[in-house]
């Protein structure tokens, strides 16, 4: 376990300050050993607080989001053997045009109007697009948003698989005690993973006043527990399991169930299960709640863009890591389809978001996709930078995969519709 504290943390959880650095110019093999090299590492960031309020410049937002390591304390993700092999296609994906809400566009509209910081697409286990933007690089490293929820959620099976969790229907409280006479209480965890506890939330991410902002101003305290003391003071809004309500905060109680569970830090519990087995070729960065403390389970986990590739082809092979199973027998099908609450459809599976085509998605605010298709067997991985957290795409993400899918295939091959609902995702 390697953890490592902001040097910089306490300016920059200030409300305006900017910390300041001389660039190092250098790479090192590792781009997650940051502070011995990171290609970036001495650039000018702004704060976590600018961040959700979409208040940084574009020049900026860049910098800060490449650089998420610096805001808070984190934890290593260790890579380590040989890399998951992503090798080059013969024929690569070309420029084309789609249709999108009302107007046609094509690859350059798209990656300038709706800010892409790089985009990585793997169609039947070859690369055919690869592309960085802003001075990013293969070595640069990218924050996750709510991208990293979906692997939390991941872990959950993982656990399940290695008899740390009993069963998807344990209530939490059999892990987590502390949550006894809360509105957690009577929650299990698959409640948890759909999100659909009960208990009362708000995730206006610019709302000053929003549990949201709460949670990140505990996580800015950096005082042990402490988001998970604003997690148990909630009430509850619902009986379990009656109600769709998308809550980050629900899943930091993942997160801690994870660690609990497995009497482990999520990051070694991740490094062990997932990203050294499967082959990530980097080292991640995680964001803590405190020195030493539990992992932001709904972001915070910074990476390379192959290496989020790489998980989606991980899920792609339903967890299948050199023929052996790390997952339970249809848990990808599972976390990844749409579910009945109440009666009614719910698009989101276990903290995964269905698309059409049996496609789906980990989706984070500004832009974040690790979108899976497995029909096509095709993975996009892509980082966005837009200016504020949701609402400010140009062009519609959903219309620009599933045309990607119909250039892969043939135009004959699929007929994709992509959704009118809005997606909340960190």
């Amino acid at each position: 376990m390697r953890i490592r504290l902001a040097p910089l943390f306490f300016v920059l959880i200030s409300a305006c300050g900017i910390a300041q650095g001389d660039p190092l110019g250098t790479e090192t093999p590792s781009a997650a050993d940051t502070s011995q090299g990171y290609i970036h590492e001495g650039e000018s960031i702004g704060n976590v607080r600018q961040v959700y309020d979409g208040a940084l410049f574009p020049d900026e937002q860049i910098r800060t989001f490449r650089n998420i390591h610096r805001l808070f304390p984190t934890r290593i993700v260790a890579a380590g053997g040989e890399p998951y092999p992503l090798p080059i296609a013969k024929e690569p994906l070309k420029n084309f045009q789609f249709a999108s809400r009302g107007k046609t566009w094509d690859l350059y509209d798209y990656f300038s109007l709706n800010r892409v910081g790089g985009v990585l697409v793997v169609n039947a286990d070859e690369v055919v697009f690869e592309r960085y933007f802003f001075g990013n690089s293969p070595k640069t490293q990218w924050m996750s948003m709510s991208v990293v929820k979906s692997m939390v959620a991941t872990l959950v099976g993982a656990a399940i698989h290695d008899g740390h969790i009993e069963s998807i229907d344990d209530p939490l409280t059999r892990y987590l005690p502390q949550f006894a006479g809360s509105a957690y209480d009577g929650v299990t965890v698959r409640h948890l993973l759909q999100m659909a506890s009960g208990v009362a939330w708000n995730e206006t991410y610019t709302d000053p006043a929003s549990d949201r902002r709460a949670m990140l101003e505990a996580q800015i305290s950096q005082q042990p527990g402490a988001i998970l003391d604003l997690m148990g003071s909630l009430s509850r809004a619902a009986e379990p399991g009656s109600r769709w309500n998308y809550s980050t905060g629900e899943t930091q109680v993942v997160g801690a169930l994870v660690a609990a569970a497995t009497d482990m830090p999520v990051a070694d519990y991740l490094s062990q299960t997932i990203w050294q087995p499967f082959g990530m070729e980097s080292d991640a960065t995680w964001w803590l709640d405190s020195p030493d403390g539990l992992e932001i389970g709904g972001s915070g986990l910074s990476a390379t863009l192959r290496d989020y590739a790489r998980f989606g082809i991980y899920m792609l092979n339903e967890g299948l890591i050199n023929d052996e199973e790390t997952l339970p027998p249809g848990w990808v099908e599972a976390a990844t389809s749409v579910k009945q609450i109440e009666g009614e459809p719910v698009e989101y599976g276990y903290m995964w978001w269905p698309l059409d085509d049996g496609a789906y998605s980990a989706i984070g605010i500004f832009g974040q996709f690790v979108y899976v298709h497995p029909a096509s067997r095709t993975v996009i991985a892509m980082w966005g930078a837009q200016p504020k957290p949701v609402g400010t795409d140009v062009i519609d993400e959903y219309d620009f995969f599933n045309a990607i899918v119909r250039e892969l295939q043939g135009p004959q091959s699929t007929r994709m519709h992509a959704h009118d609902s809005i997606r909340f995702s960190e």
